[in-house]
């Protein structure tokens, strides 16, 4: 890892730092059904959901397979979806499935005309602060609301929303696509950094973030991912919900989401062993400064057995836990 990424790493954690996220999805999910849609849709619940309000939430497929781990606001008029960068296509095409004659839901890719920045670290109240949405402070996360910022453009309205997307604390941003640079011009001027995509991906690995391609398959449910808090295990049905209850009913997670700090860069899809035996496999490897950092799943059995160390590419790693996921039944 570069020294320049180091140091943006370093204010992400422990100071502020900023990044443009504009290239994930922004889907607008909009009519008087929406609410009972959403709630029929993915695995949290929104039937009760007020504006202002947001939450995480899973799309999964009929067999409870994950197609996209998703951060849902409520307005007064819609409900904005904040989605991975290569998953607003099939999540618009997804839901156009099951929209029938009479629902009253109509589902927009914005994702052209918006643009999303990211906040995070111990600073980046202050920076709210300046923003003007103080009140923010403290609250729940996906609580959000607007706010007027004069000197961009011509007074732009900016949605402020709690949560970074990490288990580290911060903000998320919403406004115009033109609005982007000079919002992010002025959070660099009063002391953020910014952050590249690559300062991103060592947030998102340290955290355990799981993402599209990597951790977040049609091959793996949203329990074995440790999305525990995505889901609502009494909201009653919907979409794969069979058989995420089962899982969770019968104790089934086959594998779970494990952080492996290694002694060397292995390419991911590599097995994890445990002497001869297959435990798991690897999804996402870093660089950074303290020596390689991945993802694996690993299976259960071998963690209740006390499995700590594996073995990948000849490569000696340990698991470590992750701030994002969870691992319990709840």
């Amino acid at each position: 890892m570069s020294q320049a990424v180091q140091d943006e790493v370093q204010a992400a954690r422990n100071e502020a730092a900023v990044c443009d996220r504009s290239h994930w999805g922004r889907i607008l999910v909009s009519n008087a059904d929406r609410l009972r849609f959403l709630h029929n849709q993915s695995t949290n619940s929104f039937s009760l959901r007020q504006p202002g309000e947001g939450c995480d939430t899973v799309f999964v497929n009929s067999t409870g397979r994950t197609i996209d781990l998703v951060t849902a606001y409520v307005t007064e008029e819609a409900v904005l979806l904040l989605v991975s960068p290569n998953r607003r296509e099939a999540l618009v095409a997804w839901m156009d499935r099951f929209i029938f004659f009479a629902d009253k839901v109509t589902v927009q890719d914005v994702t052209d005309s918006t643009g999303t920045l990211t906040l995070t670290g111990s600073d980046s109240d202050r920076l709210i602060e300046k923003l003007g949405a103080a009140d923010l402070i403290g609250q729940p996360y996906g609580t959000h609301r607007t706010v007027l910022i004069d000197g961009i453009g011509e007074g732009e309205s900016v949605r402020v929303a709690v949560g970074s997307g990490l288990a580290i604390a911060g903000y998320t941003l919403f406004c115009s696509r033109e609005a982007i640079a000079p919002l992010q011009t002025t959070l660099v001027n009063w002391g953020a950094v910014p952050l590249s995509p690559a300062g991103w991906e060592q947030l998102r690995i340290e955290q355990g973030r799981p993402a599209t391609d990597h951790e977040l398959t049609e091959e793996v449910n949203p329990l074995e991912a440790g999305l525990w808090h995505t889901i609502s295990l009494t909201k009653g049905c919907y979409i794969g919900q069979e058989t995420i209850a089962r899982l969770h009913t019968y104790k089934g997670v086959k594998q779970q989401l494990w952080g492996v700090k290694l002694a060397a860069l292995v390419e991911p899809g590599s097995l994890a062993l445990s002497g001869e035996d297959k435990v798991g496999k690897l999804t996402s490897c870093i660089s950074t400064t303290d020596g390689a950092l991945g993802l694996a799943y690993i299976r259960t059995k071998s963690l209740e057995a006390g499995i700590q160390t594996v073995q990948i590419e000849g490569t000696e790693g340990t698991l470590i836990s992750l701030p994002f996921v969870s691992h319990e039944y709840i």
